[in-house]
């Protein structure tokens, strides 16, 4: 418990300054290796137009630090996850709801077209990538049973919270849940994540979900497969729904139909 209150002290400081202060300490590290490279480069350069000029600095001192990139974690798996599902059925067209525009979305845009709707504005020139600005909570603009491919990746555990300027409404994630369900046609395919391990919300970020609620939210909908994203980042497919071990903050990956 006392761990838990200081997880939320920090995280109410990170929230305050807007910023990753681990990150800013860490980078702390780099300045004085990017001091020493910034009299080396000027010493070493001898072509006019590339002259380090101190008034035209940019200075990341961080990244010499880090790895290269992350082939783990929620959304490097899931996205990956949905993505190859879809592109394995190729349905005639795919409608998605709040997933991350740079990573999933843009995964379906490589082999086909795919509707965004999101409650947040997003601009965008390709002929692709059709936007409906919405709250989804409802998904009044759709009807019943008119959606073949659907999908919603860490979005559901949001709704209600305000954190995207929503209107707080304790139950809007599971009135969202029954709109997907009521707007997926008969046969059609449901592909859907959140956070999943020891039932909480963690206000304003996000809930986390026993996998038992979304089921019996999802209850006129037919369980396909199950995977999950361990507390380690690592993907574990299409295993039996109850053996997710206990979890703090795993990610479900749900694919339903109906």
């Amino acid at each position: 418990m006392k761990l838990r209150r200081l997880k939320t002290a920090w995280r109410v400081v990170q929230g305050i300054t807007g910023t990753d202060v681990l990150r800013v300490i860490s980078g702390m590290r780099g300045v004085p290796s990017f001091l020493r490279d910034a009299c080396t480069y000027s010493r070493l350069n001898q072509r006019d137009s590339l002259q380090l000029r101190w008034t035209e600095l940019y200075p990341i001192f961080h990244e010499r630090f880090e790895k290269a990139g992350a082939a783990n974690g929620h959304y490097f798996h899931q996205d990956l996850w949905a993505a190859k599902r879809i592109y394995q059925r190729r349905p005639q067209d795919h409608v998605d709801v709040g997933s991350r525009v740079d990573g999933f979305v843009a995964h379906v845009l490589v082999f086909m077209p795919i509707t965004v709707v999101d409650i947040r504005a997003l601009d965008s020139k390709l002929e692709s990538l059709s936007f409906l600005r919405d709250d989804a909570t409802h998904m009044v603009k759709f009807a019943d049973g008119s959606v073949d491919s659907l999908s919603s990746l860490h979005a559901a555990e949001h709704f209600g919270l305000g954190r995207y300027s929503d209107p707080i409404d304790p139950d809007a994630c599971f009135n969202f849940m029954r709109s997907l369900q009521r707007v997926l046609r008969p046969g059609g395919r449901l592909y859907f994540s959140l956070p999943v391990g020891r039932e909480r919300v963690e206000f304003n970020a996000h809930r986390v979900f026993d996998p038992a609620t979304i089921l019996f939210v999802f209850d006129q909908l037919s369980l396909l497969t199950f995977s999950y994203v361990d507390d380690r980042g690592d993907l574990h497919e299409n295993v039996d729904v109850s053996s997710l071990p206990q979890s703090e903050y795993a990610c479900g990956l749900f694919e339903f139909t109906k």
